[in-house]
C-alpha cells in the first residue's frame, strides 16, 4: 500500500505492478491528476488574460499602436517559454505537490498588476509590459505539471493521463477569452482608484481569478503527493539536451503547441484586425476546439502510434493553413473562421500525438541498450526511461512554448510590413512542410536511422 510521510511524499511508487495500480495507484493518480488540472488550468487562464486585455486597451484610453498591442500578447507567450526550463526542474528537485503550491501561489502577481494599471490609462508602455511579461509565470505551469503527472500513470495509459491534463490546461485558454469580456461589464468591484475606463472595469480581467487561485493552492497543498522516486538531480535532468530526439521532438512540438498557444494569443486581435465587423467575442472557440482535441491525440496515438498521428496532423495542418491564407486573401470570414477552427482541432490533436511519442522513443532507447541483461538491468532502464521523458516532456515543452511569441509577434510584423497576414501565414506554412520531412525522415519510414525508435506499428503496444 501507497503511504505517505508527514511531509506529503510517496516513497513507494510503482504504476507498472498492476495489483499495486488496481489497489491504490489509480486512486491517488487521479486524485493528484484532478489538482494539477485545476492549477494548470488556472496557469493556462493568466498567461493567456492579456491576449483579451489587449484588445481592450485603446477602448480604456490607451493610446498604443497595434504593432505595440501584439507585444503585449506576445510577451506572455516568450516568458512563459523560458520559465518552463526552470518549473520542469523544479518537480524532481522539490516534489510535484509542493511546486504546485508555490507555482500557484505566484499567479497572484500577473493578476494583482494587471488588475492595478489597466485603470491607469496614463500607465507608460513599459511598465504595462512588465506587467504582462509577469503573466508568463503562468505558462510554466504547464512544464512542472506535466513532467509531474507523468509519473504518476504506467506506460500504458500516459498518453490519455497526460492529455486530460494538457487539455485541462489548454482549455483555460478559451475560458479566459469567453469570461473576460463578461466580466468586464460587471460594477461588482470598488478598489478606490481602481475605477471603469471606457465604460469597462478592466480590472475586472485580473480580480476575477483571485478567489479561483486561492483554491487551487488550498487543493494543492491539501490533496496533492509529492514521489520520493521522481527525484533526480539538475544533472541527471540536463542529459536530456544531448539527445538528437529531445531537439527532433522539440522542433515538431513548436509545429504542433506553439501554433496552439501562439494562435490562441494572437486570434483575438488577429479577427478584430482582419474582420473588424465580425469579430464579435468569437476568439475563445479556437482554443476550445483545439483543448477538447488534445486528449483526443492522445489516444489516437496510445491505439495508431504517435509518429503515424503525428504525420498525418503535419500535413492536415498544412491544408488548412493553405485554406485560411485563401480565405483570409478573399476577405470571407465564414471560410477563414471555419478554417482556423480546423487549424486548431489539428493542433490539439498534434499536440497530444507528440507528448505521447517522447515516452515511448526514450523507453525503446533505454531498454535497447539493455537488451538481453535480464530483469534488474531492463527495471533500470525504465526508471532511467521515465525520469528522462519527465525532464524532455519539460525541455520540450518550453521550447515549443516559444510560438506564444513568435506567432503574435510574426502577425504583427507581417501587418506592419505589409498590411496584411499573408506573409506570416506563408512562413507558418513553410515550416509546417518542413515539420512533415522531419517526422517521416527520423521517425515514420521503415529505415529511420535510429534503431532505438519504434515504426509506428509497435508504438500502440507500448
Amino acid at each position: 500500500m501507497a503511504e505517505r510521510d508527514g511531509a506529503r511524499w510517496i516513497d513507494a511508487w510503482d504504476p507498472e505492478d498492476e495489483e499495486f495500480w488496481r489497489r491504490d495507484g489509480r486512486r491517488i493518480a487521479r486524485r493528484n491528476l484532478l489538482w494539477s488540472i485545476v492549477a494548470e488550468n488556472l496557469g493556462f487562464s493568466i498567461w493567456l488574460l492579456w491576449s483579451v486585455t489587449a484588445t481592450k486597451l485603446p477602448k480604456a484610453g490607451f493610446h498604443y499602436t497595434t504593432e505595440q498591442l501584439f507585444g503585449l500578447v506576445a510577451l506572455p507567450g516568450l516568458v512563459g517559454s523560458l520559465m518552463r526550463f526552470p518549473y520542469a526542474i523544479a518537480v524532481p528537485r522539490f516534489g510535484g505537490r509542493n511546486w504546485t503550491v508555490v507555482s500557484a501561489m505566484l499567479l497572484f502577481v500577473p493578476t494583482v498588476s494587471l488588475a492595478v494599471l489597466v485603470s491607469r490609462p496614463g500607465t507608460p508602455y513599459w511598465l504595462m509590459l512588465l506587467a504582462a511579461a509577469s503573466a508568463g509565470l503562468g505558462g510554466g505551469n504547464f512544464s512542472s505539471s506535466m513532467a509531474n503527472i507523468s509519473f504518476f500513470f504506467p506506460d500504458r495509459e500516459k498518453g490519455l493521463a497526460l492529455g486530460l491534463n494538457a487539455a485541462g490546461g489548454n482549455i483555460g485558454v478559451s475560458t479566459v477569452q469567453l469570461l473576460v469580456p463578461l466580466v468586464i461589464g460587471w460594477s461588482w468591484v470598488n478598489l478606490g482608484s481602481l475605477q471603469p475606463a471606457g465604460g469597462m472595469y478592466l480590472a475586472n480581467a485580473g480580480l476575477m481569478w483571485l478567489p479561483l487561485v486561492a483554491v487551487a493552492v488550498f487543493g494543492a497543498w491539501r490533496y496533492m503527493d509529492n514521489l520520493s522516486s521522481a527525484r533526480s538531480n539538475v544533472r541527471d535532468q540536463l542529459v536530456v539536451a544531448s539527445s538528437r530526439h529531445t531537439w527532433t521532438m522539440a522542433w515538431l512540438y513548436i509545429g504542433t503547441f506553439g501554433s496552439f498557444i501562439g494562435y490562441s494569443a494572437a486570434f483575438p486581435l488577429l479577427l478584430k484586425t482582419q474582420f473588424p465587423e465580425h469579430a464579435a467575442n468569437l476568439a475563445f472557440l479556437g482554443p476550445l476546439v483545439g483543448s477538447i482535441a488534445r486528449p483526443l491525440g492522445g489516444r489516437l496515438a496510445d491505439a495508431k502510434g504517435g509518429t503515424r498521428v503525428t504525420f498525418w496532423t503535419f500535413l492536415a495542418m498544412a491544408c488548412a493553413t493553405v485554406a485560411v491564407i485563401h480565405f483570409v486573401d478573399a476577405r470571407e470570414f465564414g471560410g477563414f473562421l471555419l478554417m482556423f477552427l480546423v487549424l486548431f482541432v489539428t493542433t490539439g490533436i498534434g499536440n497530444g500525438s507528440t507528448f505521447r511519442m517522447i515516452p515511448v522513443i526514450f523507453r525503446n532507447e533505454k531498454l535497447s541498450a539493455v537488451e538481453g541483461r535480464g530483469p534488474e538491468a531492463r527495471e533500470a532502464a525504465l526508471k532511467a526511461a521515465r525520469i528522462e521523458s519527465a525532464a524532455v516532456l519539460g525541455f520540450v515543452s518550453a521550447i515549443g512554448a516559444c510560438g506564444g511569441y513568435l506567432v503574435p509577434r510574426s502577425f504583427g510584423a507581417s501587418i506592419q510590413a505589409t498590411g496584411s497576414v499573408h506573409l506570416a501565414l506563408v512562413s507558418f506554412l513553410v515550416f509546417y512542410g518542413t515539420c512533415v520531412g522531419l517526422t517521416w525522415a527520423c521517425y515514420m519510414r521503415r529505415k529511420a536511422p535510429s534503431v532505438a525508435v519504434p515504426r509506428w506499428e509497435s508504438e500502440a503496444q507500448v
